[in-house]
């Protein structure tokens, strides 16, 4: 009787934690937006998660959550080939993913899923590992795979063809390459032909024809003419090309792109015979265009958000008219399992700020860089009340992913809570263009007034903030051009 009183208190406890959680993050941002907690990187039994995605959602549901964002993986498979018929003599080992299990099953799935439980919102999308390389020898026992963890996910694509089409490798057959092989494929069909020539011969002229005409046609599978992506596991480094194809046709097809864990440092161990080796990989940020955004809070060491950092370096970029969009961040959970590595769903929630909660509207908020990104240990998360800039008359002029044209100072405000009390002091970061301008400290709620005195009229900056002490929060940048 102890431990079923026990259990319903629990139980009760979490489901009390749960409408607190959710009436937390639906109060108002400001007059016209609402709060909606989401999560995004999430994985299903359809690739490597333990979960189906029904459970998932109603996981997510009894802790607050209104938005899921599903990236299963889209192709999960690796091949390795002996010289010089790589891909004749070859081994490959693919596991579940949206492309082995069916990329309509997928969508058919979230769709089904979403028609059950109208109130949440789940979008499809994928996380996709668009290249590596092999180095050493399988025969030397030091076969490496380079940069198989250098992960993008996509967001919002919405039809089968989309991940079929997808320019990864090992993603299937395809043409829209094959024009690209048409010189090599020329050169063996040459003897090819006087192969099949000489086989109206007899004698060593048909011997040889037949000879002629197997080594041509190996060499043209070992071509590979009809590949997903121009790039192949066998010759080495191919630096930014292979993700900036990934990202130019996510964004032809109407989706979204963000670079995963870019720091990682769990990306070098040993499996089998073959070892793996992605070494951090944030410089992808500078050399990388057309992305959407990137994982700025999720479970490791990050720097690149700190001040003066490559995300300011990039947001610097554009305000100098050298790149055509901002960068926004998120948080990104990477989950498969509730406790895996001691974490738990809810852990690193990003939070849309939107007029209505509909999906077309999570959607523009993603694109647009109306979110903030956190990590705690779920409930015990802060909350971005508000971060705004107002004009000299206190107008509310701009919020995250807004560009406000002002006169006179900016002045911004930053209101902070907790989803439950807590005797944490906070530490906020104010940052103008990659320069701490502001460092307070205080309890929980918190509210912060500052004007900025020292901008300069005419020049396009940014501000952004950050929050550490009840776990971390992130804001993304308001643009102002003061005149």
């Amino acid at each position: 009787m102890g431990a079923q009183r026990f259990i319903k208190r629990m139980a009760f406890l979490a489901m009390f934690a749960a409408i607190l959680f959710t009436f937390w993050v639906a109060d108002s941002f400001c007059s016209d937006y609402q709060q909606v907690a989401g999560l995004i990187d999430l994985r299903t039994n359809f690739s490597d998660g333990a979960y189906d995605l029904e459970s998932l959602v109603q996981l997510a549901k009894t802790k607050g959550f209104g938005v899921l964002v599903v990236n299963d993986h889209d192709r999960l498979a690796m091949e390795y080939g002996l010289f010089p018929l790589r891909n004749v003599l070859r081994k490959r080992v693919e596991l579940n993913s949206i492309n082995k299990g069916g990329a309509e099953n997928y969508l058919n799935g979230i769709k089904e899923v979403g028609e059950k439980y109208p109130g949440m919102i789940i979008l499809p999308g994928s996380e996709t590992a668009p290249f590596y390389y092999w180095t050493g020898s399988y025969f030397k026992k030091n076969l490496t795979a380079r940069n198989y963890e250098r992960r993008i996910l996509t967001i919002g694509l919405e039809r089968p063809e989309d991940y079929r089409d997808l320019p990864i490798i090992h993603n299937g057959f395809s043409t829209r390459f094959t024009a690209d092989f048409l010189p090599i494929i020329f050169i063996f069909l040459v003897p090819l032909i006087f192969g099949v020539f000489f086989l109206r011969r007899k004698g060593i002229y048909r011997v040889s024809g037949i000879t002629i005409g197997v080594l041509s046609i190996l060499f043209i599978i070992k071509t590979d003419p009809f590949r997903s992506s121009p790039f192949d596991q066998y010759h080495g480094d191919q630096g930014i090309a292979p993700y900036q194809l990934l990202i130019d046709y996510v964004n032809s097809k109407g989706g979204m792109t963000f670079w995963n864990y870019p720091e990682t440092r769990s990306g070098k161990r040993r499996m089998g015979p073959i070892s793996f080796d992605t070494q951090p990989y944030p410089n992808v940020l500078v050399e990388s265009k057309g992305y959407t955004g990137f994982a700025a809070l999720y479970g490791d060491t990050i720097t690149v958000t700190e001040p003066g950092n490559i995300w300011d370096r990039v947001l610097l970029a554009y305000c100098k008219g050298k790149r055509d969009r901002p960068v926004w961040g998120i948080s990104t959970a990477d989950f498969h399992r509730e406790g895996e590595a001691g974490e738990k769903l809810g852990n690193f929630p990003t939070v849309f700020l939107v007029h209505r909660r509909t999906k077309k509207e999570i959607l523009e908020a993603l694109k647009n860089g109306k979110m903030y990104a956190c990590r705690g240990s779920y409930p015990q998360i802060a909350k971005l009340d508000e971060f705004s800039v107002c004009s000299s008359k206190g107008e509310i002029k701009g919020i995250s992913g807004d560009e406000a044209v002002l006169k006179g100072n900016p002045r911004l405000k930053i209101s902070l809570s907790a989803a439950e009390p807590t005797k944490n002091r906070v530490t906020v970061r104010l940052i103008r263009s990659g320069e701490v301008i502001g460092r307070f400290e205080g309890d929980l709620p918190l509210e912060i007034n500052f004007e900025d005195e020292f901008h300069k009229q005419g020049e396009k900056v940014y501000y952004r903030m950050d929050v550490h002490g009840y776990g971390t929060l992130v804001s993304n940048p308001i643009f102002v051009i003061c005149k």
